[in-house]
């Protein structure tokens, strides 16, 4: 899940957020860092899932096509559904500039490349503008993320924050000609279009073009993601990153 390199405590009295190095399919020159899934994520729809804080159980929402890798993996590590907790829990109900704050005093110092969200989504608008406050005070550092909080974005993104946005959500019909990407169940679905299909995240960091993410992740049986990841298995179709 990757390797856990910053601290949450300053001076025993104040807590910083936590952010991880790498993990199966990016980089170890790639910070990530996360919230809860679903309980952060206003706009989701299609992916929509949450793991419950306390058990793991993942519940799912009423229009649930695919369930959500990151809730996937809140059920089945407590330790990295603490951790995505513990940002989340510093971070509400702050204001945005204490959140900009808050962000800017825990961003690693060696930070080149920053993945805004893993898991978790920008949940208001106040908290997607401490981000980019932070990228503003770091053009040195590139920041990316995906997001179905179309409706939060505003005109004056700066040039260190790339942001995709992602299809499967309530706002669909804002994302305009702004760079998107799709997940799709079968590889020739991609080729139709005639987008590229992204192993490594280097596409939503590069370049403006839309791309394709194949469905990944633990699928409610009996789903039709479900039957689509084992389609993908039995034809040796690479869809899922481990470290071995």
């Amino acid at each position: 899940m990757g390797l856990i390199i910053h601290s949450h405590i300053k001076n025993k009295t104040m807590s910083l957020l936590k952010f991880y190095k790498g993990n199966a399919k990016l980089g170890d020159n790639i910070y990530t860092f996360s919230l809860p899934a679903g309980y952060t994520c206003p706009a989701a729809k299609l992916c929509q899932s949450f793991a419950n804080r306390q058990s793991g159980r993942i519940t799912d929402g009423k229009d649930m096509t695919f369930r959500c890798f990151a809730a996937s993996q809140e059920s089945t590590y407590p330790s990295v559904r603490a951790a995505r907790w513990h940002n989340f829990d510093l971070l509400k109900g702050l204001s945005m500039n204490d959140m900009f704050k808050l962000i800017n005093r825990s961003l690693p110092q060696d930070a080149e490349i920053v993945r805004v969200h893993v898991s978790g989504d920008y949940f208001s608008a106040e908290y997607l503008n401490a981000w980019l406050f932070v990228a503003r005070m770091h053009p040195d550092v590139l920041f990316y993320s995906y997001t179905k909080s179309i409706h939060l974005i505003p005109s004056n993104v700066p040039d260190n924050f790339r942001i995709t946005c992602s299809e499967g959500g309530k706002y669909d019909s804002m994302i305009g000609n702004r760079k998107r990407a799709k997940v799709i169940f079968d590889p020739l679905e991609a080729e139709i279009l005639g987008i590229d299909i992204d192993h490594d995240d280097s596409h939503a960091y590069i370049g403006d073009d839309t791309f394709a993410l194949l469905i990944h992740g633990v699928q409610p049986k009996g789903t039709e993601a479900a039957k689509a990841i084992k389609t993908l298995k039995s034809n040796k179709v690479k869809f899922s990153y481990s470290k071995n």
